[in-house]
C-alpha cells in the first residue's frame, strides 16, 4: 500500500511539474513577443521623431509675424462684412 501511494504521489509531482514546464514555456513565449513588440515599438518612436524633426525642418522657413497675422485676419472679417 505504501509502495502504491507513493508511486501515486510521484505520478502527481511529475504531471505538475509537466504543467509547470509548459507554463513556463508559454511565459517565455509571451516574454519573446512582448520584446519584439518593444523593439518594434522603439523602431516606431524613432522613425516618428525622425519625421516630425523634418517637418519641423520643413515649416522652418515659414516666418509668421502674430502681429501682422492678426492684422491680416481682422482686415478679411473687415472685408467679408463689408461684401
Amino acid at each position: 500500500g505504501i509502495v502504491s501511494d507513493i508511486a501515486a504521489a510521484s505520478a502527481e509531482q511529475a504531471t505538475g511539474l509537466e504543467q509547470v514546464n509548459k507554463a513556463l514555456a508559454q511565459m517565455d513565449e509571451v516574454t519573446q513577443q512582448n520584446s519584439a513588440l518593444v523593439e518594434e515599438n522603439a523602431a516606431t518612436a524613432k522613425t516618428l521623431e525622425t519625421q516630425a524633426k523634418a517637418m519641423d525642418d520643413r515649416v522652418g522657413v515659414f516666418i509668421i509675424d502674430a502681429d501682422a497675422a492678426h492684422g491680416a485676419s481682422n482686415r478679411q472679417t473687415t472685408t467679408r462684412k463689408a461684401a
